[in-house]
């Protein structure tokens, strides 16, 4: 018998006008945690819906062999049935249905069409405790949060018997404890016989589980690394993966500092739904013309409820506090108002919230600026198509054509047509939502590139961003938030990891940034 549980070999798929793969070869050994890294764009996601079904076999070229035998599967209950089992990146969970009915959610444990709901809630619980997750199975999956969400999914996987778990960037949306959690949990898997397939963009997360590592570029099989032969360092992975050194993770950057041009005074909010429990508390920051300014915390701590209530108020109720622009008093009482204003938002969820992603590139380029294009109500069509092009041109944006689907491109790309769309609108004051969540490392560095180029135009950003090396890369002074308030403020060569992270679990603080241990600008 082989010692591969899986082999697949020459895949070959194309969809109109791009080859994503070009004679792919893959093969992973029975118990082993077998990463897939490459760019965005690089065929991973694409080769792991060929392997479970999605796409269909006759869709594409080559073949797939799964404990020595031959498979076709026609779909992913198919491929599921002999215990291949992926879970993507957006969780496939209904909120408004228990944790245990999620779990066996098309995989229902009944008798003679009637469910048995006995043999679920217990069926439930024994797989709530493989994970390690001590949740009432009767408990509503979307009362619960991110980290303990994915946990289900994984319970979910382990229902059906899997031999083969894909996890497609499971630590993306996870604070640092639940990535290590789930990290932790594959390893366990791993005693248990159970193969893992691994896609992620954490390069440290990937050095510290894998056994092998088989990179992809532009749709094609680079290299598979051994993991155990002590040679590979994230940079030889790296390397592998764009094709070139990357000797800096974070471009050069001379800072030129000007003026203060955005300053929050006394910002408080309340809970959108909970009209009782206070979400910030008496914010107060500044952030000056040409300067890259951080928000770092732990999830919960408050970040993106700052960023949506400064723009437009689009969270939180009962707000109160100041903006000052330039020193003159402003009103964001709504997203157009801000907008007008000067502001941009890139929100962290860019499917839900920053992109129409059954449009084209075109459309969600103009999106913010249709006032510039338009003359007595009709959208001059050129100039709008001249707009995105120069975008697309100067972002570095892979497509064919500006008139694909945004859904259709890549991670990164997606994140590039949604900076574009916001730089479109020519705003003073950009705030960037964990803009490289989800994204390679040779695509994270032009999206620090184009920061740095928006900051040298005068421009004052602000940056929220859970990676801590990140806020250190790019940031020339950095808010630190906990529970809601701030508590503490960093200038850029004061700031280390350790620093950081005491601020983060930090129960003080007045939102004054003014406690005697900050280290002031």
């Amino acid at each position: 018998m082989s010692e591969y549980i899986l082999e697949m070999r020459n895949i070959t798929k194309e969809f109109p006008g791009v080859k994503a793969l070009e004679n792919v070869n893959l093969r992973v050994r029975e118990g082993e945690i077998h990463s897939l890294c490459g760019e965005n764009g690089a065929g991973k996601s694409t080769l792991m819906k060929v392997l479970s079904g999605v796409y269909p076999h006759g869709s594409y070229d080559g073949e797939i062999l799964f404990k020595g035998s031959v498979c076709e599967f026609k779909n992913i209950k198919q491929s599921e049935e002999l215990g291949i089992v992926i879970i993507h990146q957006e969780l496939a969970l209904i909120p408004y249905l228990s944790i245990a009915e999620n779990i066996y959610l098309g995989n229902e444990r009944s008798r003679r069409g009637i469910m048995d709901w006995n043999e679920t809630i217990t069926g439930a619980k024994e797989l709530l405790a493989k994970v390690g997750l001590d949740e009432n199975p009767n408990t509503p999956v979307g009362s619960i949060g991110v980290g303990k969400q994915q946990l289900v999914e994984i319970a979910k996987a382990l229902s059906k018997k899997v031999k083969l778990l894909i996890l497609d960037e499971p630590t993306a949306a996870l604070n640092e404890d639940d990535s290590e959690n789930l990290l932790q949990l594959m390893l366990e898997f791993k005693k248990q016989g159970i193969s893992c397939i691994l896609i992620s963009h954490k390069l440290n997360e990937v050095s510290k589980v894998s056994d092998s590592i088989t990179i992809l570029r532009d749709g094609k099989t680079i290299e598979t690394l051994d993991m155990h032969s002590g040679e590979v360092s994230e940079d030889r992975i790296i390397r592998g993966m764009v094709g070139r050194d990357l000797t800096n993770r974070y471009p050069e950057r001379t800072p030129n500092i000007g003026e203060v041009t955005l300053e929050i005074k006394d910002w408080t909010v309340y809970h959108e739904q909970q009209a009782e429990r206070k979400v910030l508390d008496r914010i107060n920051m500044v952030v000056r013309r040409g300067e890259i300014v951080g928000i770092a915390g732990l999830m919960g701590a408050g970040r993106t409820e700052l960023a949506m209530s400064i723009f437009g108020k689009s969270y939180g109720r009962g707000i109160t506090g100041t903006i000052l622009k330039d020193g003159k008093e402003i009103q964001n009482n709504s997203v157009t108002e801000a907008i007008e204003n000067g502001f941009a938002y890139v929100t962290e969820d860019r499917k839900d919230y920053g992109l129409i992603l059954i449009d084209d590139i075109k459309r969600n380029i103009s999106l913010t600026g249709l006032r510039k294009l338009t003359h007595r109500t009709v959208i001059n069509e050129r100039e709008e198509v001249l707009v995105a092009e120069e975008m697309r041109r100067k972002l570095k944006i892979k497509t064919p054509s500006i008139l694909q689907k945004t859904g259709n491109l890549s991670g990164g790309n997606q994140q590039k047509v949604v900076l574009s769309k916001w730089i479109y609108s020519e705003p003073d004051i950009l705030i960037l939502d964990e803009p490289t969540r989800g994204i390679d490392v040779g695509a994270k560095y032009e999206i620090y590139t184009i920061i740095n180029q928006l900051a040298d135009e005068g421009k004052g950003i602000l940056v929220i961003s859970s990676e801590l090396p990140e806020i250190l890369g790019i940031c020339d002074r950095i808010y630190v938030m906990s529970a809601g308030r701030i508590t503490g403020e960093v200038n850029r060569e004061n700031a280390t990891q350790e620093t950081l992270m005491r601020y983060m679990t930090k129960t003080g603080g007045n939102g004054h940034g003014n406690t005697d241990e900050i280290v002031q600008k």
